[in-house]
């Protein structure tokens, strides 16, 4: 049996960001309303809340493009694969992914909390995996290449991602991953995402996250959902 470390959850880090996101967003977007030179434009930005209520008013018009201006990355450590397949499917954004072809395989997983619930089936899930981690050791031992070997390990297996996006696609992002509907994995991702967004640029994420705080609408219509019981039935 191979010694396998699980995860209980990734760790998330923003790395870099554009400086001063939401006043770089304002001078942005007031290139389109305004004909003062950019030097006059700048001085704008040292009031807080004349920002803040042009951002506001783009954002609520759906003039959404200017926020494409402010860009973020992210290092994102600890989560499975699973979870990153499904972060890659968010096309507008940049992504660099640790190698299992020249890195090898991390002998670290995570598990979802159903497979804590029964100690039996914890037992499976962590002997299975720990079998098929030998198998691949055995198989790099026997003359199999890395990139093959692969092959045989789990999409449990922990991952490291470098991901980049512009402030709208985060957005658009965080409606759809912060959401009760989104797996339990990515979904604490986001959520540290937007958190750590938040810290930087409170304008431009004030209004992000699941469209039943934002917009008092649930597009799944979950009824059941703890979230709609808040937000969507007591505004109805």
């Amino acid at each position: 049996m191979v010694a396998i470390e699980i995860i209980q959850q990734a760790e998330i880090r923003l790395i870099n960001y554009t400086p001063e996101p939401d006043k770089h967003i304002y001078l942005a977007a007031r290139t389109a309303y305004s004909n003062k030179e950019w030097e006059k434009l700048q001085k704008e930005t040292d009031k807080p809340e004349k920002v803040a209520k042009f951002l506001n008013m783009l954002y609520r018009k759906g003039h959404h493009s200017v926020f494409e201006h402010a860009n973020f990355t992210f290092l994102i450590e600890g989560c499975s694969r699973v979870c990153t397949h499904q972060l890659v499917r968010h096309r507008l954004a940049s992504y660099t992914q640790q190698s299992q072809r020249y890195a090898g395989a991390q002998k670290e997983i995570y598990l979802p909390k159903s497979f804590y619930k029964d100690r039996d089936v914890y037992n499976l899930v962590t002997q299975a995996v720990e079998t098929m981690y030998g198998l691949y050791d055995s198989l790099v031992k026997l003359g199999i290449p890395e990139e093959d070997a692969r092959y045989i390990i789990p999409q449990a297996v922990t991952s490291r991602i470098v991901v980049t996006m512009n402030a709208r696609e985060l957005l658009h992002f965080f409606e759809l991953r912060t959401c009760m509907h989104a797996q339990a994995e990515i979904r604490y991702v986001a959520w540290q995402m937007l958190h750590k967004v938040k810290e930087v640029a409170p304008i431009t994420f004030q209004y992000a996250g699941p469209p039943c705080i934002t917009k008092g609408v649930c597009y799944e219509e979950d009824t059941t959902c703890p979230l709609y019981k808040q937000y969507i039935v007591q505004t109805t």
